[in-house]
């Protein structure tokens, strides 16, 4: 009965939020998302000229990748509660810290998108913040299931990239994971916006008080990691007869 205990205590994490130093993860995973949407929204604002999606893209791509080289090795830098439940799917995170991280991923991303209202003229927040949106003649059906291919991209990326057992990708996950953000903005934002993110949706809609097909940004998403992660650990995973590694650069 020992092992069935065991196997639940270690999903549940109890012990592991318990400790001090999780508070300085908890605080780099709000402190990330908050400058993932702050910055990335900032490039979706229309000035003279509408930002077109290559601009989008490499924005939201190479601000993950900024973040995950500084952050990473603190949190994990997950910025995505997609990418959180990802990871508890496939054993690598806890449960208790899947739900910390997410709690405290809306919280930066709201924040994040409070703080860039207040930094643009009233004249440019008619344009809106940066919300994420279906394309015209996208129906709710459509977004949901380009919101979760994308997102299971993502998050097989990010699998594979920081799995401790593959010595062909040392260094490099900040740089796949960004590339990865932004060809998939280059696909996906004439759509749905290219969310891959329920808290980068989330702190936009918030601010405007504008919470129109919300819950398309988070099944899409949440489906399209928890695939990933359980895709990753039945069938991709390197030497999958050892321990699980944890997604830390």
């Amino acid at each position: 009965m020992s092992k069935p205990w065991k196997s639940v205590k270690e999903f549940v994490g109890l012990e592991e939020v318990s400790r001090l130093e999780f508070l300085v993860m908890l605080f780099a995973e709000v402190l990330g998302t908050f400058l993932l949407v702050l910055i990335g929204c900032a490039s979706c604002i229309k000035w003279a000229t509408t930002p077109n999606v290559l601009h989008i893209a490499f924005t939201f791509g190479l601000a993950v990748a900024s973040l995950a080289q500084a952050l990473g090795p603190i949190s994990g830098c997950h910025v995505n509660p997609a990418v959180s439940f990802g990871l508890m799917v496939s054993g690598n995170c806890t449960f208790l810290k899947t739900v910390s991280y997410v709690v405290c991923q809306c919280c930066g991303a709201i924040a994040g998108s409070a703080v860039l209202k207040m930094m643009i003229p009233k004249t440019q927040i008619e344009n809106g913040l940066g919300a994420t949106m279906l394309g015209p003649g996208v129906s709710v059906a459509q977004g949901v299931v380009m919101e979760a291919i994308v997102t299971f991209l993502l998050v097989l990326v990010v699998h594979a990239v920081t799995d401790p057992k593959r010595t062909d990708t040392k260094g490099w996950a900040p740089l796949a994971i960004g590339l990865t953000i932004a060809v998939a903005h280059m696909a996906a934002v004439p759509i749905t916006g290219s969310s891959m993110n329920p808290a980068r949706t989330l702190g936009p809609a918030v601010v405007e008080d504008n919470y129109q097909d919300m819950w398309v940004y988070w099944v899409g998403p949440l489906i399209g990691g928890c695939v990933a992660g359980g895709v990753y650990r039945m069938a991709l995973r390197a030497n999958k007869e050892d321990d699980e590694g944890s997604y830390d650069f």
